[in-house]
């Protein structure tokens, strides 16, 4: 079992004395989310190959069977240039310390320039030692609740590789499923509101006079307020034609 090295295109996420082989399977499916596939595991505390780790997997399994199994931390990052040890707990340590977001960003510039990265996760009970963070050349610090900051390996795995995905990958950072429609125009919602104003103005809505003339405006601010589709002004006018049927059919 070895882990593709010639592949620098991604950071290595290295497991350091992992406990659970679980916790190692949902590891390599946080890390196939976001595209990462250079996993590599220091000493486990169960063994290796892990049979729990491979049923946790599911559809990420080549993760493991690519993994590569080091007896020590050093052995593990021994080809890496610049390495990340990720802590929710303050250090007696003086280390560069970023934000997952800032360290993905960094990451990804490093290896832009040729540089091979490695990210260090802790084992579950109490993450990495000192003596772990002191091979690393800078710290991630996940900003956490100070009154319960353990994190579980697989979730922290999970937000480094999603800010691995931001930093790299084209996120939008805000979208609409128009679902089979598109945004009304603008001459479709002039229609629409003249078409409540007219029905309102036949029920006597605007009243008393003397304020009419700021209800009308309000009513339109309001229509140019609200992001329509075409298929919501179809929906609005139906309604109103629906409520002018009743109440002429006077049940």
């Amino acid at each position: 079992m070895s882990e593709t090295r010639n592949n620098p295109a991604t950071p290595a996420f290295v497991l350091v004395r992992p406990q659970m082989g679980e916790n190692i399977g949902a590891s390599a499916r946080a890390m196939w989310n976001f595209g990462l596939d250079r996993m590599r595991v220091v000493a486990p505390r169960d063994g290796w190959p892990n049979q729990a780790a491979v049923a946790l997997a599911s559809g990420a399994g080549r993760l493991l069977d690519n993994a590569s199994l080091s007896p020590d931390l050093p052995a593990s990052i021994e080809d890496c240039s610049f390495v990340f040890a990720t802590t929710a707990r303050p250090r007696d340590l003086t280390k560069p310390v970023f934000s997952p977001e800032e360290a993905m960003r960094a990451a990804a510039e490093r290896i832009s320039a040729g540089e091979r990265v490695a990210v260090l996760f802790g084992p579950e009970r109490a993450g990495l030692e000192n003596d772990d963070i002191a091979r690393a050349n800078a710290i991630i610090s996940v900003p956490v609740n100070p009154d319960f900051p353990s994190l579980n390996l697989a979730q922290c795995v999970l937000l480094v590789g999603y800010e691995w995905m931001r930093a790299t990958g084209d996120v939008t950072p805000q979208a609409v499923e128009m679902s089979g429609t598109e945004w009304a125009e603008n001459i479709e919602v002039e229609h629409l509101a003249t078409h409540y104003e007219d029905r309102l103005e036949e029920m006597g809505f605007f009243f008393p006079a003397h304020k009419s003339q700021s209800m009308r405006m309000n009513l339109r601010n309001f229509w140019s307020r609200m992001p329509m589709t075409r298929a919501d002004v179809q929906m609005l006018h139906g309604m109103m034609r629906q409520m002018v049927r009743w109440k002429t059919r006077g049940d």
